[in-house]
């Protein structure tokens, strides 16, 4: 045989060799430790103390009581058929301190309450790359806890908590000094707050359900360049806050039946350069509420059955609201400033009586959509009860002919005849 094809055949054997090194280390560089009532470790504790960085610890269905379980190495916790992991009502359940670290397949309860620590179901403290997911956790004061942790995903959990008052309970989803986190496909209820971000950045919160909390279905702090896309904020105290931040994705979200003397779908304060874009705000006190928030696009948004669908205080500036539907909303808009600083064009509205005589869909005269009567109950809420009477529709007709308290400047110019569909 030729050297050269000795080599090349020395070459291949050599490699496939060590191909079966590589697959016989990899094979053996983790195990799986089983945790079960008659297994060798009959607790969660014992087995992660077993375990080295890699290895996948298994729980069998059953309850366990253990009070804090330290979790300080890379591994995989895995439930089988949600096994009971049993806080009562001392302490964290599951402490994460390492990088890593999947929790999944757990039904975790009964976490302690405290006014002085953040008490959990989950928490992760300072470390990155933890997947949390498939879980369910019922009655605890925090659910999942997210502390200065990058990289983690959140992830199809259930978090139902017993909250009777925003003093005695926590978040359901925790989140705080974090970065690129993704919040997804969980379901949480029952809460002071469904959702909750305070200094975090690059996450992306997609297709939650946050309903029957005590403050806000989701709740923005000092978060920048964050995204939430496709959520479902039902029946919560004041619906959704988003504060003191900027670049906020907000698209094809539905803020339903957020009601209450001061709630509202989605409350801005002081945002900057933000997208309102896709959502459904169905029967909320109000749908946005907006103060101190400039350069907001919404568009192609449903504003349905509220009772104001905006309110945009005079501190806003530089605001689009362009190809949006208004319908049957009690009222429209309404404003505390007779000067308007926002580009209102486009939009469809449901009470608009114009015409159309060159039939390009577009009305021939401007709508103004902030009414006399509005103001009034805005001022004077008790007046709300003359809502349908005649005198109301006497004043708002006189404000139309000879407008002498609504803003002259704040009008749709070119608004749609026809509802924009989806």
């Amino acid at each position: 045989m030729h050297i050269d094809s000795k080599c090349e055949l020395l070459g291949k054997v050599q490699g496939f060799l060590l191909l079966l090194l590589f697959c016989f280390q990899f094979a053996h560089a983790s195990d799986t430790i089983q945790v079960c009532k008659n297994c060798k470790y009959t607790t969660i504790t014992s087995a992660i103390g077993a375990a080295k960085n890699g290895d996948f610890v298994m729980v069998s269905n059953g309850e366990y009581s253990e009070g804090k379980i330290l979790i300080g190495k890379q591994l995989t916790l895995w439930g089988e058929n949600f096994p009971v992991i049993e806080g009562n009502g001392q302490s964290d359940v599951f402490f994460v301190d390492a990088d890593s670290v999947v929790v999944s397949g757990f039904e975790i309860r009964n976490t302690g309450i405290s006014y002085i620590y953040d008490l959990a179901g989950i928490k992760i403290n300072g470390h990155s790359h933890c997947r949390i997911e498939n879980n369910r956790l019922y009655n605890t004061f925090f659910g999942i806890y997210l502390k200065h942790a990058n990289e983690c995903i959140v992830k199809n959990n259930e978090i139902i908590g017993q909250a009777t008052s925003e003093a005695s309970s926590g978040n359901a989803i925790h989140l705080w000094y974090s970065k690129n986190a993704e919040i997804s496909g969980n379901s949480c209820k029952g809460h002071r707050d469904g959702i909750y971000f305070e200094f975090v950045e690059h996450s992306h919160i997609t297709g939650n359900l946050s309903e029957g909390n005590l403050r806000y279905g989701l709740h923005f702090m000092f978060s920048n360049d964050d995204r939430y896309v496709n959520n479902t904020f039902r029946n919560n105290g004041a619906g959704v806050a988003v504060m003191f931040s900027r670049v906020i994705i907000m698209q094809d979200n539905l803020f339903e039946k957020n009601w209450g003397p001061s709630s509202y779908g989605l409350l801005l304060k002081d945002i900057l350069d933000g997208e309102i874009t896709g959502n459904r705000f169905n029967e909320n006190t109000i749908g946005i509420f907006a103060d101190g928030s400039n350069r907001i696009k919404i568009t192609g948004n449903e504003f349905r059955q509220n009772g104001w669908a905006l309110k945009i205080l005079g501190s806003c500036m530089d605001n689009t609201i362009s190809g949006n539907n208004f319908i049957s909303n009690t009222f429209d808009l309404i404003t505390n400033t007779s000067t308007n600083y926002n580009r209102y064009e486009g939009n469809f509205w449901s009470e608009y009586t114009g015409y159309d005589l060159n039939k390009d869909g577009i009305g021939d005269i401007p709508y103004k959509p902030v009414k006399l009567f509005s103001m009034i109950v805005s001022n004077l809420p008790v007046s709300i009860i003359l809502l349908r009477s005649s005198f109301v529709d006497l004043i708002n007709f006189a404000e139309k002919i000879t407008p002498s308290l609504t803003p002259p400047s704040l009008a749709d110019p070119s608004p749609l005849m026809k509802m924009i569909l989806k």
